[in-house]
């Protein structure tokens, strides 16, 4: 059984920025939920509740609601209307699909000046000959009944005839309700596994009379045979399912229940078979650090080198209208990890690349995933080396070698590539050797001066 919590009502209040005591419109449906409770406390400001496509019996706990303006309870289990008089601001009403046979209880929305809106189809009393001028008659406020609009002589008419009309809806009601209780009876029979005249025996089967009919006994033994060769091989699981839901089944509130059990209980036996078989964890690197190439939602994918660029790219052919939030995207060095919805894919990168500057981008026509991802720079290529030939050593090589004895290189003087700076000035003396070095003093002076000498007195002579 799901309880309505604060926990549940506040996770569906994120409109509201989670805060419920301010919340006017919230949305229940499909909890399977069971009771109405805590809301008329919790929600007094509520104007929309939406409780649709649950398993509600009757309602309760909306009185306080004075704010309400739309309550939807279609596809639940309610048999009667009932508790809505508090509700003073309600406008509309959808009740469709469900089990409301006493169609003398419309009459309680009287107090409910407001109400406009209608909403009874599916139900057992819109079989009821004079429903729609009983309701019509019954509710002077209403305005749209079933989704059709109220005219103001159908009105008129309605209200001539009640009384007779009113009689006729009673008398339905009580053949309804003498149905019902022969439903309930034979759901619990059936829920109990208890059916009239009969009463078990100690070893599990069925026996008319447990006195006349002695378990042991040949009278006994020859039924036991006879049921046995007339009984059925056990059928499988699939044929079981489809017997349940293909056997004719009158429409009611424990029919509905029945259903809903069924379905709960396949859920839950589904769960288990997945726990017994939980599949080991899928294993990504070894135990020396290797990566592994994985490939778990089996899509096509392309890798390859931009050498223009100098990235590499990878292209992963994701569903087309997958949401882009169940896609997780791990790039490393060496290797790049996507995670598509809990399934892993996982591939090596034929060279390193830089996780921080690659991009993932989502083809809007395809759906694609492209990541890009340059290369790191300064990336050594591994090349092919040929040995170089060996040359045969001499033997004096050898000697040399083993006595240690130091070799010096003698230069070619014709491969030399600077200067020579000996040679820039022509030596004097034919003398073999190095340039020899000389003091230079001033000319010694002759007695006689040279031609075209003039001296001059004013100039002092030099000393």
């Amino acid at each position: 059984m799901v309880y309505i919590t604060e926990d549940m009502i506040r996770r569906r209040a994120e409109h509201n920025d989670c805060e419920i005591f301010s919340l006017e419109e919230i949305s229940l449906h499909q909890q399977d939920i069971e009771k109405i409770e805590h809301i008329d406390r919790w929600c007094r400001d509520l104007k929309i509740l939406y409780l649709q496509n649950n398993l509600i019996p009757r309602i309760e706990n909306v009185g306080r609601l004075k704010k309400l303006e739309y309550l939807n309870l279609a596809l639940n289990n309610i048999e009667v209307i009932e508790n809505l008089e508090g509700c003073e601001s309600l406008q509309k009403l959808d009740l469709t699909v469900n089990f409301v046979g006493r169609l003398s209880s419309v009459e309680s929305l009287k107090h409910n000046i407001h109400l406009r809106e209608l909403f009874l189809v599916g139900n057992p009393c819109t079989q009821f000959e004079g429903y729609r001028q009983f309701v019509v008659a019954s509710l002077p406020q209403l305005r749209w009944l079933d989704g059709t609009e109220i005219s103001r002589s159908e009105r008129i008419q309605a209200s001539q005839g009640l009384e007779e009309v009113r009689r006729q809806v009673w008398e339905q009601e009580r053949e309804y309700l003498k149905r019902r209780a022969v439903e309930k009876e034979e759901a619990q029979r059936k829920e109990t596994g208890r059916e009239e005249g009969r009463k078990p025996g100690f070893d599990g089967r069925w026996y008319t009379d447990i006195n006349n009919t002695v378990p042991g006994s040949e009278e006994n033994k020859e039924n036991q045979e006879l049921d046995q060769s007339q009984r059925r091989p056990e059928l499988d699981e699939e044929e079981r399912e489809r017997e349940f839901w293909h056997t004719p089944c009158s429409f009611t509130p424990e029919s509905r229940l029945e259903a809903h059990r069924h379905l709960q209980e396949k859920r839950r036996a589904k769960e288990k078979e997945e726990e017994k078989k939980l599949k080991p964890p899928r294993r990504l690197v070894t135990a020396d650090g290797q990566v592994l190439n994985v490939n778990e939602p089996k899509l096509g994918f392309s890798l390859t080198a931009d050498e223009e660029n100098n990235t590499v790219e990878l292209d992963l052919a994701v569903y087309r209208h997958m949401d882009t939030s169940l896609i997780d995207v791990d790039v490393q060095p060496t290797y790049a990890r996507v995670n598509v919805k809990g399934k892993i894919f996982q591939i090596v990168l034929p060279a390193e690349v830089k996780p921080d500057s690659s991009t993932a981008r989502r083809s809007q026509t395809t759906g694609h995933l492209v990541l890009t991802m340059p290369r790191a720079e300064g990336e050594i290529k591994a090349t092919k080396t040929t040995p170089r030939p060996r040359r045969p050593r001499s033997s004096s090589e050898d000697d040399k070698r083993k006595n240690r004895v130091p070799e010096w290189l003698d230069v070619d003087p014709s491969k030399h590539t600077s200067i020579d700076l000996a040679n820039i000035v022509s030596r004097e003396s034919t003398r073999s050797g190095p340039l020899e070095t000389s003091k230079v003093g001033p000319p010694a002076a002759t007695g006689a001066p040279s031609e075209g000498f003039v001296d001059n007195p004013e100039v002092p002579p030099l000393i």
